[in-house]
């Protein structure tokens, strides 16, 4: 078998093994609940996606707003296939070895459903590839530059993974296809990276998301990055964070609750109510970021069309 969505955990008392227990307990709270109606746009995108033969984040990572994007004739486009090679403790996409190489004409599949789709912004994101060379940065390069020629006017965000193997060569394949937004999630604290994304580190991302921002600075790209709150991180941790990618250069910042996926995943330590999360975009805002999307329901690619930003000059009281 090539992949399971269950996280493999130390068999040893270990940190990663005792941070899952415990978590809250009970429903959740009112401002969590989900609207699930859809209507004949949202089934739409559904069959559009089955016959391209597509992966979607919204679906392999069982984000809360998918019935409301795809209702919005949106979606996050998943490509590298649906396997991951890191096992992070709060997602749900499938991990283990990738049964195949990337598929050759998924760039031009993807861009026939862009453009089938009369989409003005689209989110590419995708699987970590640590079986490549490359983690898969030139096929990013061509689903870029597949989606810009077949559809000129549509703004395309790449949501990539680290490209530990080759960072810095892997940025420049990825950027020099000139996506609109080039967006990398941090996720957590750098105290729970440990626990939360094991085969990661949060200085390797703090620092590619710091050269993408200075690639930015050149060629009018926007960066952006995405944290969750609610796997045990301390407000003082997290307003630790967010100055650290502020001072990285980044200019969009989404933050959002964190949602078990499975008994499997790491516990929800806290519920954020949504005043907080009001209160986090001020400290953002006041931190330099030109945009900041702050919500109990908030994902990275969540109103992404409204996330992109102006080359002017960053500023702290912006």
């Amino acid at each position: 078998m090539h992949g399971t969505r269950r996280p493999r955990w130390p068999d040893t008392d270990s940190p990663a093994r005792r941070a899952r227990r415990g978590g809250v307990t009970g429903p959740k709270p009112p401002w969590l609940r989900i609207r699930l109606e859809t209507n004949p746009t949202y089934n739409r995108v559904r069959r559009l996606v089955s016959r391209h033969g597509l992966n979607t984040v919204c679906e392999e990572a069982r984000c809360p707003n998918v019935h409301e994007c795809w209702s919005a004739g949106t979606a996050t486009f998943m490509i590298l296939g649906d396997v991951c090679t890191r096992r992070c403790g709060f997602c749900a996409v499938r991990t283990g070895l990738p049964p195949a190489p990337p598929d050759p004409a998924e760039p031009r599949r993807l861009a026939e459903a862009v453009a089938t789709l009369r989409l003005d912004h689209v989110v590419i994101t995708s699987v970590d590839r640590d079986d490549l060379p490359d983690g898969g940065a030139g096929h990013f390069r061509r689903v870029v530059e597949e989606i810009h020629a077949r559809v000129p006017g549509c703004a395309v965000e790449g949501l990539t993974p680290d490209f530990k193997q080759d960072p810095r060569r892997a940025l420049e394949e990825v950027l020099s296809a000139r996506p609109e937004v080039f967006s990398h999630n941090i996720e957590t604290v750098p105290e729970l990276y440990r626990v939360a994304r094991p085969g990661s580190r949060f200085e390797h991302s703090l620092a590619l998301l710091a050269e993408a921002s200075r690639r930015g600075s050149e060629s009018g790209a926007t960066t952006k990055t995405a944290l969750m709150v609610g796997l045990g991180e301390t407000d003082e941790q997290l307003l630790a964070t967010m100055e650290r990618i502020a001072s990285a250069g980044v200019d969009v910042l989404a933050i959002g609750q964190y949602l078990q996926p499975t008994p499997e995943h790491l516990p929800v330590r806290r519920f954020v109510p949504p005043e907080r999360f009001a209160w986090l975009a001020e400290r953002g805002r006041e931190l330099g970021f030109r945009h900041v999307e702050a919500g109990p329901l908030v994902r990275s690619s969540y109103h992404a069309g409204d996330h992109r930003v102006d080359p002017s000059p960053r500023s702290a009281s912006s």
